[in-house]
Order: C-alpha cells, then structure tokens, then sequence
C-alpha cells in the first residue's frame, strides 16, 4: 500500500458563506498537492520526497497560511516554520522564524539531511540556506492582500479590546498545512509548514517546527501532521502522542487519532486537526472544529478531497 495525506488548516469553516468560486478554489490547489505527491509514490520515490512535494505546492499557494500565503506578524512582517521528519531513521530537522525563505519545508530538510541539528532559527536558519546554495526571497514576495487585511483587523479589534475574528470562510488564523506518506517500501514520513498566528508577537513559535507536537514519523507506528491552536497542541504532544498510544497500548492510529484530538487536545481547550497513516498505509483525517482542508489517496482506489 502506498499512501498519502495532506492538509490545510482545521477551523471555523463556513459552508453556507463559502463562495462556490473560493471553494474551487481551494480544493484546486488541494488535488494538486495530493497529487503530486502520490504521483512520486506512484512511481516508487520515498515518502520523503512525497510529503515535500505535496507542502511545497500549497507553500507556493496564497490560499493557505504558509510560504506565499504566510501570515504577519504584530510588525507586518512574514515569518515561517517548517519541519519534517523520516519514519524510517527518525532523524529530523526544522527551522523557525525564517523571513526569507520561498520553501520552508525544502530547508526543514536540508538541516534534517545536511546538518548536525534538528531546529535552525531565524537569521541563522537563513544563513544556513545560503550556505545550501538556497536563494532567499524578498519579504514582498509573501505580501497578499487578504493577510495584511487579516492583520488590521487583528490590531483593530486589539485597540478596541475585543475578539478578533476572521470571516466565516476564511480560517488564516489556523490554516498550516502539511502531509504524510507511506511509500512502497514502508517508510513513512510527515511534514508541516505554516506562517503562524495573525499579529503574533515577541518571536512566537507554534507547534508546527516542534518535533513531536505539529510533526511526527515511526515506521512502527505512523506519521502524523498537525494543524490547529499551536499553543495547545505543543502542550499535548499531540503527534507523538497519538504515536505513542499506537506503541505502548496497541490500538489502531485512527482511535489514538480521535481520542487524542476530541479528549486530550479538546480537554484542555485546543482546536485544530491531524492526518495520519499508519505503519500499513491506512489514513485518518480527524478533526474537532467545523471543518479541515484535506485530502487522502492510496493505492487501494481512494482519492478525496474534502473541506467541510
């Protein structure tokens, strides 16, 4: 069985004020992912590569909240994170607040491949990628229209001490995306990249690069990817819990999914998602808000892409 899951970001999603144009929209560049990065296991390339191959093309999207669509923080400025990580060897690597940086998650795996670390951060992250022969990108490059209307309103509702909240159909507070694979070989892998919290503050960091909480990979167990209130879920543990549960108490991944999410996370007030496949490629998707940009294939005949 080869297999792969993305997502794009759980939250507060709408039905009836989703636009059937902006739906299209989304679930475009969706099946673009999904498809890219099964057509790499398709043809017997390592979920490693899959998972990059699906992140990248929802980074290069403005829709969603990471690379291009990124976004800003307190100060109007665009910062990254990314991880990944490898089921087979459990190596790692990630970066954090990284500002000019077109593909996070390529450099999430350069540190993983390429360095004795697993977190670079901010300017050390970027001289890193110059040292890779990356080429960093201007911080105009990340400025969409949508996100610095984001953003005002979040300083607005700031000044005014009240909630901000996005509209009904646009989720930019919490839409990281990410995917999980299982290639022929039996290796799994998991990757994640997000711009973070609209109006972040103080060189805030969310569970997105933080191996364990937003991304985790073991061949005995599954590979999980995190999107939702990063605050909550770098306090559960949330990706490797769920693996966790899978070793040590020998349930499925699907119900370590769904307890984790709609019991440990919930409980202590966190919101958002996984994708997860497990050690034999079987997918979950699990969610606990109204709704959660994603999307399954296998070689099993599935292949879905599902917003509500």
């Amino acid at each position: 069985m080869i297999s792969i899951a993305i997502h794009g970001g759980a939250g507060v999603i709408n039905r009836a004020s989703m636009s059937t144009e902006n739906e299209r929209a989304y679930r475009i560049d969706l099946e673009r992912a999904l498809d890219a990065g099964y057509a790499v296991l398709e043809k017997g390339g390592a979920s490693l590569d899959a998972v990059v191959a699906a992140v990248r093309i929802l980074e290069d999207s403005p829709l969603f909240n990471a690379g291009k669509g990124a976004v800003f923080n307190h100060a109007g400025i665009n910062e990254l994170d990314a991880s990944i990580m490898d089921g087979a060897t459990q190596k790692a690597g990630a970066v954090a607040g990284v500002r000019h940086v077109k593909n996070p998650i390529e450099l999430a795996r350069m540190v993983m491949e390429h360095s004795p670390h697993v977190l670079l951060s901010g300017e050390g992250a970027e001289e890193f990628a110059l040292e890779q022969g990356v080429t960093l990108v201007p911080g105009s490059y990340f400025y969409t229209e949508r996100r610095w209307k984001q953003l005002e309103d979040a300083q607005q509702a700031e000044k005014t001490q009240r909630v901000a909240s996005a509209a009904d159909e646009d989720i930019g507070f919490f839409s990281t995306v990410g995917a999980v694979a299982r290639d022929r070989n039996g290796n799994l892998a998991a990757a994640t990249s997000t711009g973070g919290m609209t109006n972040k503050r103080w060189g805030r960091i969310g569970d997105s690069p933080i191996i364990g909480a937003g991304t985790y990979a073991d061949n005995a167990t599954c590979a999980v990817s995190a999107t939702g209130s990063g605050e909550y879920f770098m306090r559960a543990v949330v990706a490797h819990e769920i693996c966790a549960r899978v070793r040590l108490s020998g349930v499925t991944a699907a119900k370590a999914a769904h307890d984790v999410v709609h019991g440990t996370l919930k409980d202590i007030g966190g919101d958002g998602g996984v994708v997860v496949v497990d050690k034999g490629g079987a997918i979950t998707l699990e969610f606990n808000t109204e709704g959660m940009f994603r999307g399954a294939r296998d070689s099993g005949g599935r292949r879905e892409v599902a917003i509500y």
